[in-house]
């Protein structure tokens, strides 16, 4: 069953309820909604959903993976699919399917978002996609286990860092708060 607006709506309120300041910043995403658009499609070019995965081991480090199309190092995620019942879920999807670490070797910390990113992304031509914006889900999980095979149609490196390295100071916190 793929995902409905009101599981959007209803995850972006609960995140709302821990963290009111974000308000502001997430309020034209609830407006999108409200207008009827389709969120879970990545054919919704004023923005639509993403899922991403935070992934820390004992030691605390974090994975990122270098992403193939915009050169840079992220965190592991992804656009929906039609099978995803639920945004955790295509986050662990996204993550498995980019890093080769299965799902059952990897536990939720929590079952709502750590962190909701709304963020440009450039066009693509080769994709016929114009400018638009990601909203993207990001789920803390934890494992014990290393990357086993890389999606290499999308990823090209993975890498396990120290927390210090992620430039979003309030991302980096929440981590260390939800982590404990």
């Amino acid at each position: 069953m793929a995902i409905t607006a009101d599981h959007i709506r209803t995850t972006i309120h609960g995140y709302l309820d821990e963290h009111p300041d974000e308000k502001p910043a997430l309020t034209p995403i609830l407006g999108l909604l409200d207008d009827g658009a389709d969120l879970a499609s990545r054919k919704e070019f004023r923005g639509h959903a993403t899922a991403g995965a935070v992934l820390t081991r004992p030691d605390g480090h974090i994975l990122h993976i270098h992403h193939l199309a915009l050169d840079k190092w992220l965190l592991p995620g992804g656009h929906l699919e039609a099978q995803d019942g639920t945004l955790i879920e295509a986050a662990l999807r996204e993550l498995s399917e980019e890093t080769g670490i299965p799902a059952e070797s990897v536990t939720a910390v929590v079952d709502r978002p750590v962190h909701i990113d709304v963020h440009p992304i450039p066009a693509n031509e080769t994709k016929g996609e114009p400018d638009h914006q990601h909203i993207d889900f990001r789920f803390l999980f934890r494992t014990g286990v290393e990357v086993h095979r890389l999606q290499t149609e999308e990823v090209i490196d993975a890498a396990w860092r120290h927390p210090d390295t992620i430039s979003d100071e309030q991302l980096r916190r929440r981590i260390a708060n939800t982590a404990r």
